[in-house]
């Protein structure tokens, strides 16, 4: 039974993280979205900060210089992250995918521990021009040539393509196999012959950092830049991919949404229109109350969730109930929040146009609100609904 309350030194953490995000983040975002880029200067001098404090890598465990969080309390931290850019967040908190605990020896000591002390950037290459929702349709084909695997594909919407020092690429090297036992995860070095970065792609939101595409042709790479085993790379996908979702995407939604409701709160207390706050005024009201609502329902789905991952149950429906519902609600509360500020909600001046723009992505990556609700559907046929 989920019995959820916030012990005090998870409180502590969080309100750390809220002071720090409030304080030598947010600060930063308009600088970021004017440049296109986290200015060198202030990252260095903020990530050092972050560090200092113990908030980078949060997700990691402890052993590997992470911060060895559970899940629930990497959501609590999340919801506090989710308040600024996700530019900021990447950079300065570290996006340290947790599929790297495949690593095994000299592997640990060339990425996976270089990458949680922030030495080093990942990026995770699977998606392609044709697999997106359906990751194991990549067409990107992996080939054993003596001691060395030869890669040929096309990447693209990779985040921090651009940067990276390495990317983890998902390819195929069994087509009978695919899912079952024939994809495989690579680690390749930028700079390696045949692979190459042809573009960044210019996005809609989340300005700061790139979106790549990432060509390979003939891309020759030693026999242990294997990450795991070899045919088992979608499956280390997927056991990853739950604890992503929940914290990514449905926690971050929850800060972000909390964020602009508080925008909205202030708003509709100090605007008045013929002769009253607008907060007064029923419309607005319900506005503020459906997007209250829509917060807690999704903030008690995260937690939950997060509970059920922490004590080992299977909760890939609730996972994909959370991404679905997490980041609809996120959309709604953001419209809102445009429509209670009126004209000045559409100017760069506040926020929420960049919240506007940026959370408009939340459903479509890492598996869009249809897969999704085909997901759950496919779930509560098969095994009725869980509660």
């Amino acid at each position: 039974m989920f019995d959820f309350s916030i012990p005090s030194d998870s409180q502590m953490l969080v309100d750390n993280v809220r002071r720090f995000v409030t304080q030598e983040v947010q600060p930063l975002e308009n600088e970021v979205e004017t440049l296109g880029r986290v200015p060198a200067e202030a990252l260095q001098r903020v990530r050092g900060k972050a560090q200092e404090l113990g908030l980078f890598a949060m997700n990691m465990p402890v052993e590997t210089g992470g911060g060895g969080l559970s899940h629930v309390d990497m959501c609590l931290v999340e919801e506090e992250l989710g308040k600024t850019s996700d530019a900021l967040i990447r950079r300065i908190f570290g996006q340290v995918y947790p599929m790297l605990l495949a690593c095994t020896g000299e592997q640990r000591e060339k990425y996976l521990l270089p990458t949680v002390r922030g030495e080093k950037i990942c990026a995770m290459a699977i998606t392609e021009p044709g697999a997106g929702s359906d990751a194991a349709s990549i067409s990107t084909t992996a080939r054993l040539d003596g001691d060395h695997w030869v890669l040929n594909g096309r990447k693209h919407f990779i985040s921090d393509g651009d940067i990276a020092d390495y990317v983890i690429v998902m390819a195929v090297n069994d087509k009978d196999k695919r899912a079952r036992g024939g994809i495989t995860l690579f680690l390749v070095d930028k700079g390696t012959p045949g692979f190459e970065v042809t573009s960044v792609q210019p996005m809609m939101g989340h300005r700061g950092y790139g979106h790549a595409e990432l060509v390979f042709e003939n891309c020759r790479i030693p026999a242990d830049a294997v990450m795991g085993e070899v045919g088992e790379g979608f499956k280390l996908i997927m056991s990853s991919v739950s604890g992503i979702r929940l914290a990514h995407i449905g926690a971050r939604a929850v800060g972000m949404g909390q964020r602009v409701l508080e925008l909205m709160r202030n708003y509709a207390n100090d605007r008045k229109q013929f002769g009253q706050p607008i907060g007064d005024f029923q419309m607005i009201q319900q506005m503020i109350a459906d997007s209250a609502t829509e917060l807690f329902a999704a903030r008690m789905m995260v937690l939950n969730t997060a509970w059920e991952l922490d004590q080992g149950i299977d909760c890939r429906d609730k996972v994909s109930m959370v991404k679905l519902y997490a980041s609809e609600m996120l959309g709604r509360v953001a419209d809102r929040g445009i429509q209670v500020f009126g004209g000045m909600g559409f100017t760069k001046e506040m926020p929420l146009e960049r919240i506007y723009r940026d959370c408009r992505v939340t459903r479509i990556y890492d598996g869009t609100s249809e897969i999704h609700r085909m997901l759950i559907a496919r779930s509560v046929m098969k095994r009725g609904l869980r509660l």
